[in-house]
């Protein structure tokens, strides 16, 4: 009896860029009830809840109270609850402890982890092709960031609810259920039946990153709001009516921010690298995307303006130079784009 060869970072990334590929989603979901809910998630989120729809899911940012980034949060409103769910590395005592310091309305019940719960995520540009065995209608009719009501198979009694929202740019869904191991079994076995397969951190980390999400598997190393490139998740308007807003610096194009570069295939950047422009350094090295497409090496860094402009001829380290390009995002252009639902 020969078993199969082990599946590598590479031959997960190939599946996500070419196909289906599935994963257990490890993040504490939290379940908020009650009719204070809204007024609990805007003392927090740099978004206002005002305009959110029912049955619907959207990415939010949660900051510290000294304005740091704290988690990317995806907040699913779903009947009478709202749930949240981190897509930024944070532990269920971390995210227990943040949301205990925030002074929650009267009305408002907070569950972190609640028994039983749990999520599975699959993506690529047949992902459709798996959600539609989720779901009794066509699944062209769920559209982004919609959320319908699912079934797990074998699970008659079984809780589940379909989004579609991903973390790559190419197709996405996200299934919640309160069977999570049955569910989890019944995504694997539908991707699976269309030539997909589960796949590790690593292949998925990377696709994350060429989509200019790097941050999903990085975190924010350290950075605040606006040199972690992340403004665009901050409502301006809403400057001191959401933890750690009074601490939050504008951007400007003077400002230093995080910037995807191109390397050589091989080449390895640790953080804390120098990167320099004609022999003056620029800016530093803060995270390399795992090595799973063999074309080149992807690399963010912190870089001093205008140098995150794309398209410059940069270099990292002292001695022996690696030859850097800054580059826009999405780094790939995802099949999903010319894939249909149908």
């Amino acid at each position: 009896m020969t078993t199969a060869p082990a599946r590598t970072a590479q031959d997960d990334y190939t599946t996500v860029r070419t196909a289906i590929g599935a994963y257990r989603i490890t993040a504490p979901l939290v379940r908020i009830s009650g009719g204070d809910r809204y007024e609990f998630l805007d003392l927090f989120l740099a978004k206002s809840s005002e305009y959110v729809e029912p049955d619907s899911v959207r990415e939010a940012l949660a900051l510290n109270a000294d304005g740091t980034p704290f988690a990317i949060l995806l907040h699913f409103e779903i009947g009478d609850d709202s749930w949240l769910l981190p897509r930024t590395p944070v532990t269920a005592e971390e995210l227990t402890a943040y949301l205990a310091a925030v002074d929650a309305p009267a009305d408002a019940t907070v569950e972190v982890a609640p028994e039983g719960w749990g999520a599975s995520a699959f993506e690529g540009p047949q992902a459709w092709s798996a959600a539609a065995k989720f779901v009794e209608f066509d699944i062209s009719g769920l559209t982004l960031h919609g959320v319908t009501e699912s079934a797990v198979p074998g699970e008659p009694a079984a809780l589940a609810h379909l989004a579609r929202v991903g973390t790559t740019g190419e197709y996405g869904y996200l299934l919640l259920s309160n069977a999570p191991e049955a569910a989890h079994a019944a995504v694997v076995e539908a991707v699976a039946a269309e030539d997909g397969a589960e796949v590790g951190p690593q292949g998925l980390a990377r696709v994350q990153a060429e989509a200019g999400m790097a941050v999903y598997a990085a975190g924010f190393t350290g950075l605040p709001v606006h040199e972690a490139d992340l403004a665009w998740m901050v409502d301006w308007n809403r400057i001191g009516e959401f933890q750690g807003s009074d601490e939050l610096v504008k951007p400007t194009a003077e400002t230093a921010k995080t910037t995807a570069l191109a390397a050589p295939a091989g080449a390895e950047l640790a953080p804390g690298t120098a990167v320099t422009a004609g022999g003056q350094r620029v800016g530093t090295v803060v995270w390399q995307a795992p090595s799973a497409n063999a074309d080149e090496e992807l690399v963010v860094a912190l870089l001093d303006a205008p140098f995150w402009v794309p398209g410059l001829e940069l270099a990292a380290g002292d001695a022996a130079q690696t030859p850097l390009r800054t580059v826009t995002q999405p780094r790939v252009i995802a099949r999903s784009l010319t894939t249909r639902i149908h």
